[in-house]
């Protein structure tokens, strides 16, 4: 089944969404304008507001209210892909020109600054206070995932916790505090959106761990940017990690440095694509994912919790 059919039942509310994402960044400078829009109307699974609504369904349901924390989640989410293309030299994002590729670096870091103050002003809309402090702790620790990033770029000698921690920080805690902030809005009891945020931390790291394999096993037009990204731009995923436990290939791998051209890189893609490092990075998704499954089945029955098992279940078998 097609993901968006899982939740299909909530097109009328994402409709919404997106004309306010569209709203929160109009009219307020035209090159700040154009190049948010850039990236929003470029597409985009909109996986983070899809969340903030199922957590909002375990409670006091309000598109009204949920509706600033989905918008708000979604830009964080956009403000640091504009970032991450920046720091990566990305000209690709989702097939279409980056904003730094299409502008420059500097109005790209302003337009992401741009968006992330866009969606920090739709948040004050909503007055709860445990809200604003679960957004603020997550947009720290988003930062310290993508300094992490920066800081371990070629650096072949790091270990899995080194990889865990980064990626928990960079996408697996927004998505969590999507699930959890969506409930929270709704006014859904502690124990509740406490599990969710653990559903979505779970879901989190099978779904960057996904991402990661599929930077090598992807076509490039399914990525919408070249085969083997990661690696080029020095960044050392799971599949990486564990190919290097092979001494031919660590010896290959070592040699990546910013120098390398996409010609050279291209054997060494298909030499880890076929080695025993993919299979054990999807064996580690798929035990976060059973991790996954077993929170939700603390949760209370409803359709949003079979939506959230079928969501998770999608991403454990996405092939793009």
């Amino acid at each position: 089944m097609k993901l968006s059919l899982m939740y299909s039942y909530l097109n009328t509310d994402l409709a919404i969404i997106e004309k306010e994402l569209e709203a929160s960044i109009k009219g307020k400078h035209p090159v700040l304008q154009q190049a948010g829009l850039h990236l929003l109307q470029s597409g985009g699974k909109r996986l983070r507001p899809v969340f903030v609504l199922l957590g909002g369904k375990f409670g006091d349901y309000n598109i009204d209210v949920i509706k600033n924390v989905a918008v708000t989640l979604e830009l964080i989410h956009t403000a640091s892909l504009v970032h991450d293309d920046v720091i990566d030299d990305a000209d690709l994002r989702r097939g279409k020109p980056t904003i730094k590729a299409k502008w420059d670096n500097k109005i790209a870091m302003y337009a992401g600054d741009y968006i992330l103050g866009s969606s920090l002003e739709i948040i004050t809309k909503l007055p709860n206070p445990l809200l604003h402090k679960l957004l603020a702790h997550t947009i720290v620790e988003v930062c310290l995932g993508e300094i992490e990033q920066i800081k371990d770029k070629y650096r072949f000698d790091q270990n899995l916790r080194c990889y865990l921690r980064r990626i928990k920080r960079k996408t697996a805690l927004l998505i969590a505090s999507s699930c959890q902030l969506g409930a929270v809005a709704a006014d859904v009891p502690a124990e509740v959106h406490q599990k969710l945020f653990l559903y979505g931390y779970y879901v989190g790291m099978a779904f960057q761990i996904t991402d990661d394999i599929l930077d090598f096993t992807g076509t490039d037009e399914q990525l919408g940017k070249p085969a083997g990204s990661d690696l080029m731009q020095g960044n050392i995923t799971l599949p990486v990690l564990y190919a290097m436990k092979n001494e031919s290939l660590k010896q290959q791998i070592v040699q990546v440095s910013e120098r390398t051209t996409a010609a050279e890189i291209k054997p060494l893609i298909h030499a880890i694509k076929q080695s025993d490092a993919i299979k054990q990075a999807e064996a580690l998704s798929n035990r976060y994912l059973e991790k996954a499954y077993k929170i939700l089945g603390e949760l209370p029955p409803c359709r949003a919790r079979n939506t959230l098992f079928n969501v998770a279940k999608y991403i454990g078998k996405r092939k793009f």
